[in-house]
């Protein structure tokens, strides 16, 4: 997991560049769901200088307070987005260096939470592995769980959902080898 501290930069390590993709599919003045926002930098203070209103989830309420400190006027709710129902629709739903922490049926499930929160039309963008498999990294010196499902897999969920891919990058070299996904719904 990378984190960075700079909202201007949007990311030393390109995250910029898929972010203004993810940008560009929404509407003026758009409301974006962050699954997994941590303390809301770089990501969502990126979102919210561009205009964006954003609705934070985490699990952690120490990196909550940390957001809500630093933005107060956007929402930061805790819960665990395997539960997720927050009853409402966003332009946008990311889930950056988040969801690939869950186990694969954890993450099979999610599409359903995505395609809930999605307004007509509503991007969605979310970062995987580059295939099947699990793995254990660290972060601060403790492990740290990851599993992707094949992309072949990602594309079928999608399209169950109603999302179209847009783009897919596998290990991006501009963006310190995350594999992103950008998505739209249908309708």
């Amino acid at each position: 997991m990378r984190m960075i501290s700079t909202p201007s930069a949007a990311g030393r390590y390109s995250k910029k560049a898929w972010l203004e993709r993810f940008l560009a599919l929404l509407p003026a003045s758009p409301t974006v769901l962050d699954i997994g926002c941590g303390h809301a930098e770089p990501i969502a203070a990126w979102l919210i200088a561009q205009g964006c209103d954003v609705t934070g989830v985490d699990s952690s309420p120490t990196l909550l307070s940390l957001a809500r400190q630093r933005f107060p006027q956007q929402n930061w709710i805790e819960a665990d987005m395997r539960q997720l129902a927050l009853e409402r629709q966003f332009d946008g739903v990311l889930a950056w260096d988040s969801f690939f922490h869950l186990a694969f049926d954890d993450q099979r499930g999610m599409f359903r939470r995505f395609r809930q929160h999605a307004a007509p039309r509503a991007a969605l963008m979310f970062t995987s592995g580059p295939h099947h498999g699990e793995a254990i990294g660290s972060y601060n010196g403790e492990p740290l769980y990851h599993a992707s499902l094949a992309p072949e897999e990602y594309r079928s969920l999608l399209a169950t959902e109603g999302f179209k891919v847009v783009a897919h990058q596998a290990n991006d070299p501009d963006c310190g080898g995350h594999t992103v996904w950008l998505a739209q719904l249908r309708s």
